[in-house]
């Protein structure tokens, strides 16, 4: 099962809220009525101005441009009653009123036009992640998955972080990584990785060939140049990749720089330490290292839970790294979709404000049976 963050149900771009413009003309009613009983030389008129202002807050411009108007209408109103429209001194107040009206008129609409250039950024987010980052199947072979994608900005839906399983006729591949640095350039990394992945998992004949293929798309310029970029380091992602046959009790790891997936089993978490990991995908070509897989067992009943490094650098309020190993244990045990769902809220829980300082993703998968 795939988790994502619920979308926020944001209210129509200029809809206005109806319960508080109730406070506008309850304002204006009460100044109006104050002004009209206060003594001669006691003068309400300019607390008037805050009824449009306020509603330039939270409403349109037409509704803010109305509720100036009642304003200004008011303001007229006392003048007449206590002395005459013509008075030096009303003059001013409502001159004063229409010019503050049309100014925060002027501002509502601004709001407005902002409000909807961010819904428009949210739909487009929401559509790069539903393309980029597709919902993993429940079901793959012998495998129950699950998995889940937290942003750390409230208005964002995707980051770097990344992840995608594919079928082989042999069994099931599965890729986690992380690309360096954020916003819309850190987007198009991972979505290099991800179609390479989804292109070649279910082609490449073992796993290092495709790691190689990984890394060669990944080290590849951008305008198609076989030449390095000018920055070694500008450009890498961090990755586990994986391999899990149908049939073997094992799967089978290459590490590019990546945290270590957790095995659990019997109420432990155990690191599945690669002994020879590779540099993150990027960096390879500077180093000189091969793609050597390492097998563990992975037996009916165990998890393996797959992260990136925004689970287990997540801070508590005295600055402490969120212990996900140990959390990770004491989970009961019900599948991997109920681990997610333990894990999320138990991340959230520790994080100050329930915000991540990370974007951070979590993919648990499952062997339910031998084949």
């Amino acid at each position: 099962m795939d988790h994502r963050p619920p979308h926020p149900s944001h209210r129509q771009v200029g809809e206005p809220r109806l319960p508080l413009l109730a406070v506008p003309f309850a304002l204006i009613a009460a100044v109006t009525v104050v002004d009209v009983l206060a003594p001669p030389d006691v003068h309400l008129g300019p607390f008037l101005v805050a009824a449009p202002a306020l509603t330039a807050s939270f409403a349109g411009p037409w509704m803010t441009g109305f509720v100036g108007a009642v304003a200004v209408a008011a303001q007229v109103s006392v003048a007449v009653v206590r002395t005459t429209a013509t008075d030096l001194n009303h003059t001013f107040q409502i001159i004063a009123l229409v010019l503050i009206s049309i100014f925060v008129t002027l501002f509502a609409h601004l709001r407005e036009v902002h409000e909807k250039q961010l819904t428009q950024l949210r739909s487009v987010a929401q559509a790069a992640q539903e393309v980029v980052l597709r919902p993993l199947r429940d079901r793959m072979g012998p495998l129950r998955l699950a998995s889940v994608y937290l942003a750390a900005e409230a208005e964002a839906q995707i980051g770097g972080d990344l992840y995608a399983a594919t079928r082989t006729p042999h069994g099931t591949r599965l890729i986690v990584g992380d690309v360096r640095g954020k916003g819309l350039e850190a987007v198009g990394d991972a979505a290099l990785v991800l179609g390479a992945f989804r292109a070649a998992a279910h082609q490449e004949g073992d796993l290092p060939t495709l790691v190689a293929y990984l890394e060669a798309a990944v080290a590849a310029d951008p305008d198609g140049a076989d030449e390095p970029a000018d920055d070694p380091g500008e450009a890498f992602t961090t990755a586990a990749v994986l391999d899990i046959p149908d049939r073997e009790m094992t799967l089978r790891l290459i590490s590019c720089g990546h945290p270590p997936p957790l095995l659990l089993r019997g109420g432990r978490a155990i690191p599945l330490e690669v002994d020879h990991p590779a540099p993150p995908l990027g960096l390879t070509r500077y180093v000189d290292t091969g793609f050597a897989p390492q097998s563990f067992s992975f037996e009916p009943g165990d998890v393996v839970l797959l992260y990136t490094d925004g689970v287990i650098e997540a801070r508590d309020a005295e600055g402490a790294f969120y212990p996900l190993p140990e959390r990770a244990a004491d989970w009961p045990g019900d599948g991997p979709d109920a681990l997610l769902r333990h894990l999320c809220a138990d991340l959230l829980a520790h994080s100050p404000g329930g915000s991540l300082g990370d974007d951070a993703a979590m993919v648990a998968i499952e062997r339910v049976t031998g084949g």
